[in-house]
């Protein structure tokens, strides 16, 4: 029995179930697959190019583009120091790996990416991002429609669903807005709202911003973070006109969380790229 009851009512517990969060989510006897190791840094670079081409693309039919706004990038495995990111004033539906952008810690383009300008802004928070938190490799950020629309009342989300564990103790809110950000103060700022160890932010009256292991799982978080504020808007709404929403118990949201919130649990939800790259790589 992993679980017990208090007041009548059922809370499950971790004991019994298997160490490994991922393994805990299925059953069969052919172990999952999930992030390749690699001996050759090279090769890593090409995975995380087409993994990052991928998830622009995917951003692309979410509808996320709202002009030159929106970035992700992840950390090098050749320079540790530089990050890969999107090029200035392409739209996320047709990127490509050619397109994608090799930035130094100074911010200035490397030449060993494509040779094309890159959002200012991007720099200011991505920089002092992957600064702040070494743990991660993957930042994304972008002005989703409910993401930005919850982004006003500068709270977080409620636990009120299952989905919504993925941010149980996982969400910071950086309660200001000084404008588009084009200073590195502000840049430091949005990193230190995101804590030691937290993998979403609440930017009000701004947007959304996720963290990752794998670019596949910044930008799964992101959408997930997406839809959950368009979900809190709803319940909101239905809450003004006299329905009583619930709350998640912490127990049962910590419980849920230390299984979902595994980044190799969060990267399987997306990891079923095509094995044919070509398409991403013109």
């Amino acid at each position: 029995m992993n679980g017990h009851s208090v007041n009548g009512k059922y809370h499950q517990t971790l004991d019994g179930l298997a160490e490994n969060p991922l393994r805990r989510t299925w059953r069969g006897k052919i172990e999952l697959g999930t992030v390749p190791k690699f001996d050759n840094p090279y090769e890593e670079r090409e995975w995380i190019k087409d993994h990052m081409a991928a998830a622009f693309r995917y951003w692309g039919k979410c509808g996320y583009g709202e002009g030159v706004s929106g970035h992700i990038t992840v950390r090098d495995p050749v320079l540790p120091d530089h990050y890969w990111m999107n090029p200035f004033a392409e739209h996320f539906s047709t990127m490509t790996k050619s397109m994608l952008v090799l930035v130094g810690p100074d911010g200035h383009v490397s030449p060993h990416g494509a040779q094309l300008p890159i959002n200012s802004s991007g720099f200011y928070i991505h920089s002092a991002i992957h600064k702040a938190r070494p743990d991660v490799k993957a930042a994304a950020h972008c002005h989703s429609l409910h993401g930005k629309t919850w982004s006003a009342f500068g709270r977080p989300i409620d636990i009120l669903t299952q989905d919504s564990c993925l941010f149980y103790d996982n969400l910071g809110v950086y309660q200001n807005f000084g404008g588009v950000v084009l200073a590195e103060e502000e840049g430091k700022n949005i990193a230190e709202a995101l804590g030691p160890k937290w993998k979403a932010c609440i930017l009000q009256n701004h947007g959304l911003l996720t963290l990752g292991n794998t670019v596949d799982e910044a930008v799964f978080l992101f959408g997930a973070l997406d839809r959950l504020c368009h979900a809190q808007l709803l319940a909101e709404a239905a809450e003004a006109n006299g329905l009583r929403k619930s709350v998640i118990s912490k127990e049962d949201a910590e419980f849920t969380s230390k299984t979902i919130q595994w980044w190799e649990n969060v990267y399987v939800n997306v990891s079923n790229h095509s094995s044919d790259p070509s398409p991403l790589s013109n």
